[in-house]
């Protein structure tokens, strides 16, 4: 099977990249480079252009043979979401219902789309199951759920087998170090607090009244690996007009709190700590129920332990300070 990668050169889809390929799939890349690092895709084929140009699109899907798309190419940042809801819409929606569209005239049936949990929003109840209501609290939230919304439709129209995966909180690199998390700005919570640790900074912690044992909100964390397997385990589901929609976590959290512990542990560092106010619109608790993934898919997480998810994450960000910036990250 040939598959498609849109945004192979991110964190979470070059880790898919690599397991691909390991796995003995053919594997083509498609990125435009204005959030992924070549370092991380090095010797792989690769398309370069805009999942937004449809021109592009159509070229690229007439000049190559592919049997599936995974589709991981979006911005991703929340508060930039609402800073610039314009720039979400139309990278995340319209770019994604163009390489849709281009996906279906090629003949493509099987698209497995990177979710988000930001489609339940506030949710009343955890854990969290996939029918619960979806009230997104933010552009990048509403982008993803108006997209599985439009698979749904297409599905049932063109005979398309999708599976849309809600990830939680994505953490941790490739166990051997050579592959890792880099985004510019850094906004997830593990990398900011392994950073801040290795510069002597304070890292915030934004509330500290939440209604949970320490006061600080809790997060369900999934190891990178974990989520790039259920990729390509469900690509193995995607028969007929089959439409999956599965939550990835590791079904139990852990607090801001916590997780700081957890790193002065892994790295032998102090971190520094600054309390801030809340924000607006960060619920207290957000838990996945995986049973639906691991019914369907036949998929567990293998890197469950939060120290082995912050002992990966910390082995990259210690060799590779400025990320594919450094000269030892370049392959």
């Amino acid at each position: 099977m040939r598959v498609l990668v849109t945004g192979g050169a991110g964190y979470i889809g070059s880790h898919t990249c690599r397991l691909l390929v390991e796995s003995g799939f053919d594997v083509l890349i498609l990125d435009s480079f204005v959030k992924g690092h070549r370092a991380a895709i090095a010797g792989l084929p690769l398309v370069e252009g805009s999942i937004t140009d449809a021109g592009f699109l159509s070229r690229v899907f007439a000049g190559e043979k592919v049997d599936a798309v995974i589709h991981f190419a979006a911005f991703i940042a929340m508060g930039e979401s609402v800073a610039d809801p314009a720039m979400y819409y139309t990278n995340n929606l319209t770019g994604g219902l163009t390489l849709l569209e281009a996906a279906i005239r090629a003949g493509v049936k099987r698209f497995v789309f990177s979710s988000t949990a930001g489609v339940y929003g506030e949710p009343s109840k955890v854990p969290i199951i996939e029918d619960m209501p979806t009230n997104p609290i933010n552009p990048y939230g509403q982008t993803k759920r108006d997209f599985e919304v439009a698979l749904e439709y297409c599905r049932k129209a063109y005979g398309l087998s999708y599976a849309a995966l809600r990830y939680f909180n994505a953490a941790g690199a490739h166990p051997d170090g050579t592959m890792g998390e880099d985004h510019n700005p850094e906004s997830h919570l593990i990398p900011c607090i392994i950073k801040a640790a290795m510069d002597g900074r304070e890292v915030g912690i934004f509330g500290t009244d939440y209604p949970t044992p320490d006061g600080t909100c809790i997060r369900d964390y999934i190891h990178v690996l974990d989520l790039a397997r259920a990729h390509i385990l469900a690509l193995g589901v995607l028969e007929g007009q089959a439409g999956h929609i599965l939550n990835l976590g590791n079904g139990r959290g852990a607090s801001v709190r916590e997780i700081i512990d957890h790193t002065d542990r892994v790295s032998g560092l102090k971190v520094k700590v600054k309390e801030q106010p809340r924000r607006p619109g960060d619920a207290p608790v957000l838990v996945a129920s995986c049973q639906k993934a691991q019914e369907t898919l036949g998929w567990m997480s293998e890197y469950a332990d939060i120290d082995t998810i912050i002992e990966t994450a910390w082995r990259w960000h210690s060799t590779h300070k400025n990320g594919y910036g450094d000269t030892e990250g370049r392959t």
